[in-house]
């Protein structure tokens, strides 16, 4: 049984990573491009500014402002270059967070008792995508860089509790039929939007509106195809895949 799951769940996150490296390619990864540019015209005229500041005497020790308002706010660690290294990196990323999803979705049928075929990993994987997708979007939408920002650990935490909470609902919501189950799923659903995720005190961002939108909905489709072709790879894979030995 091991080593079928790490096969399946291995073959299956190869295949979706690729798909959606590939995706990523050319539907999201232009985006950060260009908003990388604002980013950094942004970073070019706060530090014209603050230079001016500080030749017209407003400045503090003659660098108040230096690493504050520019692009070294975020660090002048190494990059991967642009081009074939960039999409490569980006690709290794995408693929190995497609084998978590995979093996994610494998262990949640194996424990759920299900029989895995294509139509029952599919609605598996969709129901995965609203828990670890859709429903922390409502409250924490994809970013772009240049967006403003709450706190990391306080986002991740509430990422993850959100993401939890939308998959003990759906569960809830499918395996029982008492009103008393279904009132204490809706509750689920709403309380981590009730709370709300901790955001950036003051609502900037250095890229245009428009562009920050586009990014959060094509975003949010690239994880849709990524869990749905996971999704499909597994129940294709799962019922071809003999059992091993010791099973």
């Amino acid at each position: 049984m091991v080593a079928r799951v790490l096969r399946v769940g291995l073959l299956a996150g190869l295949f979706a990573g690729l798909l959606v490296a590939l995706l990523q390619q050319v539907v999201t990864t232009p985006l950060i491009l260009k908003a990388e540019t604002y980013e950094a015209a942004a970073g070019t005229s706060g530090q014209a500014a603050a230079t001016a500041r500080t030749n017209d005497g407003h400045g503090h020790d003659g660098h108040a402002h230096d690493g504050h308002d520019g692009p070294h706010e975020h660090g002048d660690g190494w990059k991967p270059k642009e081009g074939l290294e960039r999409f490569a990196f980006t690709a290794i990323a995408t693929i190995a967070t497609a084998v978590a999803v995979s093996f994610l979705l494998l262990a949640a049928m194996l424990m759920g008792g299900v029989a895995i075929d294509r139509r029952t990993a599919v609605v598996w994987a969709m129901a995965g995508f609203i828990a670890a997708g859709l429903a922390p979007a409502a409250g924490l939408a994809p970013e772009l860089p240049g967006s403003a920002a709450g706190d990391l650990v306080g986002r991740q935490a509430w990422w993850a509790a959100t993401a939890v909470a939308t998959a003990l609902a759906l569960w809830l919501l499918a395996r029982f039929d008492r009103p008393l189950v279904f009132v204490g799923a809706l509750a689920l659903l709403v309380l981590p939007h009730l709370i709300g995720p901790p955001h950036a005190h003051v609502f900037e961002s250095k890229v245009p509106a428009e562009l920050a939108a586009r990014f959060a909905a094509l975003s949010l489709v690239v994880q849709a195809v990524l869990w749905a072709s996971a999704g499909a790879m597994i129940g294709y894979l799962w019922p071809r895949s003999t059992p091993s030995p010791d099973h």
